[in-house]
This record gives C-alpha cells, sequence and structure tokens, in this order.
C-alpha cells in the first residue's frame, strides 16, 4: 500500500486544525492554461535503434516540419492552449554543418553527441538538427509558428540568460549586433559592461573525468584534450575554475549582470515599492537608464523573437541572474505584446515574491513545494496533508506558480524512480491540475505513460535524454509513423491518455478552477470514519461552478468514507439544508448526494486505488 512508511506512524487521525486556507477573490476572469512541452529534436523522430551513442543517421532526429496540422490538432483535442518547443535556439553539437558556415564544436565542451539545447550558440537562429534543409531552417521554424497559430495553439521557445555555449559564434546577428565578448577587456575578472567574467592570464583547461569520455570514446579530431580559450571564462553554474569539474556546467560560460564577483550589484536598483507596480511603471523607470551591455543583448534576443510571433519564454535558471534584470526584460516584452507568457525556472521559495513582483514573471515553477511532496507521497515518504500548509502559504502567489509532474529536467512520472506506473500518477496529476489556479504543464509523451527506460548515451534512464538522438517508445506508438491517431497504443495508452485528455480539457473550460478554494482534509481526517491516510480533498468554486474534489493516492485500498464538507464552505456556497446531486465530471459515471443537515455537508464516497473524482454540484 502507498503510505506504508508512514502510515503506520500516522495511523492516527491527526488533530483539528483552524481551517483558513480560503483563497477568497474569485478569478473567473480567465480560464486555466495547459503547456505541451515539446522536446522538438524527439517528437517527430520515428526511428527505433535507440543505439547509446547513436548518430544521427542511426537514431533518427525528428524536424519541425514533423510537427503537422494534425499533431497540432490532436494537442488542441487535448486540452492544450501552449506548446513549449523545448531546444529551438541554435546550440552547440557534434555535427558538420560547415558546409553552412557553421563552426564544428568540440565534444569536450559539448554533452551527448546531440548537445544540450542550453548551451546556446547562436541565439538569432535555430538548431540546424531540426530543419529539412538546415540552410533555410529559420524559415521552417516561423512555418512551424505560423502552423502553432493556425490550429489556436500559442508558441513559447527558451530563453538562457544565465549562460550561453562555450563556442558562441553569431552568425545570424542582425545589422548592429555584436556577440557576447566581442568588446571585453579580458585582463581583469570583472568590468560592468563585459559580458563574461574572466580568470586573466590562465587558459582553459577542458575537465577531467575517470568514468567519462567524450563520444564515448569514439575517434574525432577535435578530441585532442584542449579547447581554445584563453583566458578561460568562469563556467555556467558559477565555477571560477580555469579548469571545471566534470560535474560543473563546463559547455556554457556565465554571462555578466553587473554583478561584482563579491554579490554586489553595479547597476540602478529598483526602488522601495516597485513590487507593487505595474508593467508601464518598470518600463518607464529602465527607460534612460544605463545599464550593463548584457542585459541589452538578451533584451534584444527577446524582442527579436517576440517580433517573429513568439508568443512566450520559458527562462532556465532564472534565480541565478537578477531580478533588476528581469524587471527590465520582462517589461520590454510586455510592452511589445501584453499577453506574453513567461516562465521562470526558480526553486529557492524565499526569492518567489521577488521574480513574480520585482521580476514581473507570470509564472514560476512550483518545483520544491507541491511537485516535491506530490513525489514523496506517491513514494510513501510522506501523508498528502501537507499540500495544505503550501496552498496556503502561497495563496497570494498561487496563481502563478506553474504545476507539473513531468518535464525534462525531471524523472518521468511513468518511471520506476517515481510513481511506478502511470496509472500511480493519476490521482497526482488530478490534483496538481486542480488544486490552484495556475497552469498546467504537460511533457510530451507523459499522457501515454513514457517511462524514460532508454540508455541513450549521455542521458540517463527514468529521463528522455535531452542531450542524445533517441526515439521515445510511448510517444511513437501514438505518432504511428507520423498519422498522430495513437493507432499503435495499447488499450492501457489509450486509456491513459483518455484520462488526461478529459482532465485537461475540464481544467480549461471550468470557471471554479480559477476561483476560491478551502482544504477539507483537515476536518475529513480527523472526523471522518474510514477516512484513508492516502485520501487528500478540497473544494473549488465561483458563483457558477461548485467542485467537491477528493484523490486516491492509495493504489491499494478502496476507501468507503462520509466526507464533511463544513459549515463555513456551505455557508459560503449558500446552500441550504436538503439534498443536492453531485457527479464525477472525469467520466459522467460516478454519482452521489451532498446532503446538507443544520449547515453541515456530508458526502458518501467509495473511491477505488488510484481513483479521483472531481465532483460538481
Amino acid at each position: 500500500m502507498i503510505l506504508s512508511s508512514v502510515v503506520s506512524i500516522n495511523a492516527q487521525k491527526s488533530k483539528p486544525m483552524k481551517i483558513k486556507n480560503d483563497i477568497s477573490k474569485e478569478q473567473s476572469n480567465s480560464k486555466k492554461a495547459v503547456v505541451y512541452q515539446i522536446f522538438t529534436r524527439l517528437f517527430g523522430n520515428t526511428k527505433t535503434l535507440n543505439k547509446p551513442w547513436g548518430t544521427i543517421e542511426e537514431n533518427g532526429v525528428g524536424k519541425f516540419n514533423d510537427i503537422n496540422d494534425k499533431a497540432l490538432q490532436e494537442l488542441k483535442k487535448l486540452g492544450v492552449t501552449h506548446v513549449w518547443y523545448t531546444g529551438v535556439p541554435h546550440h552547440a553539437l557534434v555535427r558538420d554543418y560547415t558546409s553552412i558556415g557553421i563552426s564544428n564544436d568540440d565534444p569536450e565542451v559539448v554533452k551527448g553527441r546531440a548537445g544540450s539545447p542550453y548551451a546556446v550558440k547562436d541565439y538569432y537562429n535555430v538548431n540546424p538538427d531540426l530543419a529539412v534543409d538546415p540552410k533555410n531552417r529559420l524559415q521552417e521554424f516561423e512555418n512551424l509558428i505560423a502552423r502553432t497559430h493556425k490550429n489556436g495553439l500559442k508558441v513559447i521557445i527558451d530563453i538562457v540568460p544565465n549562460h550561453i555555449a562555450r563556442k558562441y559564434e553569431g552568425k545570424s546577428n542582425p545589422k548592429g549586433v555584436t556577440d557576447f565578448g566581442a568588446n571585453d577587456d579580458v585582463s581583469v575578472e570583472y568590468k560592468r559592461n563585459n559580458n563574461f567574467y574572466y580568470i586573466p592570464n590562465i587558459p582553459f583547461q577542458v575537465p577531467y573525468s575517470s568514468d567519462y569520455k567524450p563520444l564515448n570514446g569514439e575517434k574525432n579530431s577535435l578530441i585532442d584534450g584542449k579547447f581554445n580559450e584563453n583566458p578561460a571564462k568562469w563556467t555556467g553554474n558559477g565555477s571560477r575554475k580555469a579548469q571545471p569539474d566534470s560535474n560543473d556546467w563546463y559547455e556554457t560560460v556565465k554571462i555578466n549582470y553587473g554583478i561584482k564577483p563579491d554579490g554586489s550589484k553595479d547597476f540602478p536598483e529598483l526602488p522601495a515599492g516597485f513590487d507593487k507596480k505595474g508593467i508601464k511603471e518598470h518600463y518607464d523607470f529602465w527607460k534612460n537608464k544605463d545599464v550593463p551591455d548584457s542585459w541589452k543583448k538578451f533584451r534584444d534576443i527577446a524582442l527579436y523573437w517576440t517580433a517573429k510571433g513568439v508568443d512566450g519564454f520559458r527562462y532556465d535558471m532564472a534565480e541565478m541572474v537578477p531580478y533588476e534584470f528581469w524587471s527590465y526584460m520582462n517589461s520590454a516584452i510586455k510592452t511589445k505584446n501584453p499577453n506574453a507568457f513567461l516562465i521562470a525556472e526558480v526553486y529557492n521559495p524565499k526569492e518567489y515574491r521577488n521574480y513574480i513582483h520585482l521580476g514581473k514573471m507570470d509564472y514560476l515553477y512550483d518545483k520544491v513545494e507541491t511537485y516535491d511532496l506530490l513525489k514523496a507521497v506517491i513514494q510513501g515518504k510522506s501523508l498528502p496533508d501537507p499540500l495544505s500548509d503550501i496552498q496556503k502559504n502561497m495563496q497570494d502567489i498561487e496563481h502563478n506558480m506553474l504545476h507539473f509532474l513531468d518535464n525534462h529536467d525531471e524523472q518521468r512520472l511513468a518511471s520506476a524512480a517515481f510513481a511506478g506506473t502511470p496509472e500511480k500518477g493519476k490521482p497526482l496529476m488530478v490534483v496538481s491540475t486542480t488544486l490552484s489556479s495556475s497552469p498546467t504543464m504537460v511533457y510530451f509523451g507523459q499522457e501515454v505513460g513514457e517511462a524514460g527506460l532508454e540508455d541513450a548515451g549521455f542521458g540517463k534512464s527514468t529521463r528522455t535524454s535531452i542531450f542524445d538522438y533517441v526515439g521515445v517508445p510511448n510517444h511513437q506508438r501514438w505518432m504511428n509513423n507520423g498519422k498522430f491517431d495513437g493507432g499503435q497504443l495499447s488499450d492501457s495508452e489509450k486509456k491513459l491518455r483518455d484520462f488526461y485528455k478529459r482532465l485537461l480539457n475540464f481544467s480549461i473550460k471550468s470557471d471554479a478552477l480559477t476561483g476560491a478554494f478551502q482544504e477539507i482534509q483537515t476536518i475529513n481526517r480527523s472526523q471522518a470514519t474510514g477516512y484513508d491516510p492516502g485520501l487528500y480533498s478540497f473544494v473549488r468554486w465561483t458563483k457558477s461552478e461548485k467542485l467537491i474534489i477528493i484523490a486516491n493516492f492509495s493504489w491499494v485500498t478502496e476507501s468507503k468514507t462520509e466526507i464533511t464538507v463544513p459549515a463555513e464552505v456551505i455557508s459560503k456556497w449558500q446552500l441550504k439544508d436538503g439534498e443536492y446531486s453531485i457527479s464525477d465530471q472525469l467520466y459522467n459515471e460516478y454519482k452521489t448526494k451532498l446532503i446538507v443537515k443544520e449547515g453541515i455537508g456530508k458526502v458518501n464516497i467509495s473511491i477505488k486505488p488510484s481513483e479521483s473524482f472531481i465532483l460538481k454540484l
């Protein structure tokens, strides 16, 4: 049974606690969004060899053109509103494109064969691997932008301001744009308008590892123990060593944003009270300010892609860049496109509000709280009860905390290292999707149970490799050789995708999921007979829609219980004593009644292992 390691300790019902987790301000003026992350290199790939360290010819690669109208229509039907095309900007990789003017990258500063999408080599062009005709790669991506919009979806791509590829070469720079570092004073560690930090007079040395060989030991003329970088630059994760460790982000170099080596700021700071100011005030503040050169470079990159129709950006490791820069860049983006959709990777809860209110981010990853807790629950390391405190403590920013269970950095939800099976992940997905008004993110293949089992080379199993050429088996069965009709899926995979389709479509149409929230877990854990520790329950509502949501995280125990909807909620719902029919919105099969007596609601529930109900009055 789930929670086996903690239920014995916590089998007794918890003591009642005061319920005060009501996000009372309704947000019914908008609906939830669903972001579907496509790892573009892998999405359209039909080859199934999956040879470790396989070449593009052996293991295959997906193209922009593979993501056709049919594929996009099926994503729209799934309930998707935004597509995040991961790995689009041209990044360092081990493949010869010298015939179209691209220099070869040294395998000793590239991770894997296909390369990290977060070691960008040219921000004004796109990955040549993704084009049918690499010379025409930018046009092929622009066609994908137009195709995505035609099918009613928005486009998100990555920008990685914290670091760039060790060998950055802007071959596609617009007129007047100079390369990163072109005007740097390399004789000093730091200068405000340098784009990089330097280790003066000391050349870079390639990292050494006794258990890793570039390209798995394959011969390559550039593998010679050397890489021409003199003086050495700081590495992307902040390492100040001329020879970074093999675990450092050695394929990248750190961008200088005017943070001195001692950590002090060498740029104007936002005045007190600017956390309450809007985009216009932030934009106006920076209008005539002298800012570091790197700020301007990345602002111009973002506006370049905005002008091409990109609807938003996902910012890698945003917390490694000062929030003043984000105020500068995001206010510029929002001035051009007020509806831009901006997602940031931030993992420090103490900084969440700074990056939202001062940095003007729309959404941050809810990784270290909601995601980590749900993962611990399904692994039997925690009860679900702390979800209530997490939601309470973030109620002022709950709309800004993007929820996910799967992405390119994390272990696949269906893997043995996470939920174990895709079915065990279903109650997590229901809670993650319905707990707050924030967007939901799904990683391609998640909806058909992809477990990331392949040994692709540099990438490790349980995560679908982002460094290698590889096929994604469950996704390929849905793709069905480009038909995108699920023709090769097993019955269980078809049922799983149907579950995601039902859940995501309900979430983007529901008023209540952008309305008020209150947990009813505490009262039911303390009072309800038969309320298994693996259950979690809460309510969501607006004037037009009222929901009771309950999930059974146990994959063994069926629970039969009478749950309480407390008087506080019944009063806010303005329900009189009596009987009210309620029915599940996922499958429209389970029906029961809410019985209100003396101002308190009761619902008899019978819920199977890994089952969830979204019960609507």
